[in-house]
């Protein structure tokens, strides 16, 4: 799978690419590891080998298929989360009601953030769906402990562990600014964008290596004027690197790092 933001998970990646290629895709996984194990990135890539029209397996990051992923409006990929503490009852069954319509491609696929907090009776519905999975439908569950899952889900499923990210690395960093820069530029929804940056608020090393980041994507949009990007206005750009700038001022004199990143990706995405 194109996905070298995740070096420290090249065994699996290359696993799940053979999976693919091989016409082994399961109808269930577990992907578990810690919060820094960008788990929703890491299934997003894996949905994106399994859709890509273009390089089955080796998802081509440039087709419309992939762009739609990145920016969480593929048509057949359904996402499920907790709006508050855990995941209910209801929510299997918006899931189960989207499963029985047809696919735009040749399945639909479901990520289920944070699956480990679902209680028990959404649990014992979701069982039905693994039991007798809809078409060639995949469903993903993202755990932080797989424990907290039944051993009936547990034995449907295919289980991997991630492990822990280097989020914090200069090459992972130039990826998600690169992202969360481009999105903003397309005018994406802002809770798009913002879960892009959700990780980095959890550490100062690492939101302060994001900021750093962002600051060089600005600059390099107006030095590379042979890339797609450069088409933006410079004045633009050059308006954004104050804003982080400014976010980064606002951080030292104290202002929560949550609120200035809020600031400034309203501020970049305007």
């Amino acid at each position: 799978m194109y996905f070298i933001e995740q070096e420290e998970n090249n065994k699996l990646t290359q696993r799940l690419e053979s999976v693919i290629k091989e016409g082994r895709v399961s109808h269930a996984y577990i992907l578990e590891g810690p919060v820094d194990a960008h788990k929703k990135a890491f299934a997003e890539s894996f949905v994106k080998g399994i859709l890509c029209s273009r390089n089955l397996g080796e998802n081509c990051g440039r087709c419309s298929i992939c762009d739609k992923v990145d920016h969480g409006n593929c048509e057949d990929v359904i996402y499920i989360s907790a709006e508050q503490v855990s995941i209910k009852d209801a929510d299997i069954v918006k899931m189960q009601e989207r499963l029985r319509t047809k696919p735009f491609g040749e399945r639909n696929i479901v990520i289920v953030e944070g699956a480990d907090s679902m209680t028990l009776r959404a649990q014992n519905r979701l069982l039905k769906t693994l039991e007798e999975p809809p078409g060639k439908s995949v469903i993903i569950l993202l755990s932080e402990n797989m424990e907290n899952l039944t051993q009936t889900i547990q034995s449907r499923c295919v289980k991997y562990r991630l492990n822990s990210s280097s989020g914090g690395s200069r090459d992972f960093m130039m990826e998600k600014a690169r992202k969360v820069a481009v999105m903003a530029f397309e005018r994406s929804a802002f809770y798009r964008i913002k879960e892009e940056t959700e990780d980095v608020l959890k550490d100062d090393e690492k939101l302060s290596a994001f900021l750093d980041c962002l600051q060089v994507t600005y600059r390099d949009m107006i030095v590379n004027r042979k890339e797609k990007i450069s088409i933006y206005k410079d004045e633009d750009i050059i308006k954004n690197i104050h804003a982080v700038e400014a976010a980064r001022r606002s951080i030292r004199q104290g202002v929560s790092a949550a609120y200035a990143v809020r600031k400034l990706l309203l501020t970049i995405g305007g």
